[in-house]
């Protein structure tokens, strides 16, 4: 899988510490669940902004894709490789964004289309909820947390 994201230009960004009490990572049986994660450049600094104010549509997307890196950055850091996902069960992509802003569905996209690109329709597309939300921590544009099945 690193591969295929070395030949799309991308590369796992660098974790921020955290300042809550959690697991990045909880394994139980065949189930990796993963705690919401924020987009980060590949610095390890916060994407912030708010979609429908400071930031529009593809700047979010792009935000969200930074998230699912950041959570894969977790599942290699937690399990050793990437190799042990096998499939993306459930996303839940939350987005800072006004009252008004409506595509939450379509920034949460630049997650979802990733994992399409590295694990195919069949194992990257799961189940998925993408919602609005009045703030995330540190003003970061997105945090998605995730579930996958492990080999």
């Amino acid at each position: 899988m690193e591969q295929k994201l070395a030949a799309m230009g991308l590369s796992l960004p660098v974790l921020p510490v955290s300042g809550g009490i959690y697991k990045r990572c909880l394994q139980t049986g065949k189930y990796l669940y993963i705690s919401g994660h924020v987009s980060v450049a590949g610095d390890g600094n916060y994407i912030t902004g708010k979609a429908g104010y400071d930031m529009d549509v593809e700047q979010a997307k792009t935000a969200a894709r930074q998230a699912g890196l950041a959570i894969l950055a977790s599942v290699k850091q937690c399990t050793g490789s990437l190799e042990t996902i096998q499939r993306v069960i459930k996303l839940l992509g939350m987005v800072n964004c006004t009252p008004d802003f409506e595509k939450h569905p379509l920034v949460i996209n630049g997650c979802s289309e990733l994992y399409e690109q590295l694990l195919g329709n069949e194992y990257g597309v799961g189940v998925r909820s993408a919602v609005g939300m009045a703030s995330l921590p540190g003003n970061a544009a997105v945090e998605i947390e995730a579930m996958f099945e492990i080999r």
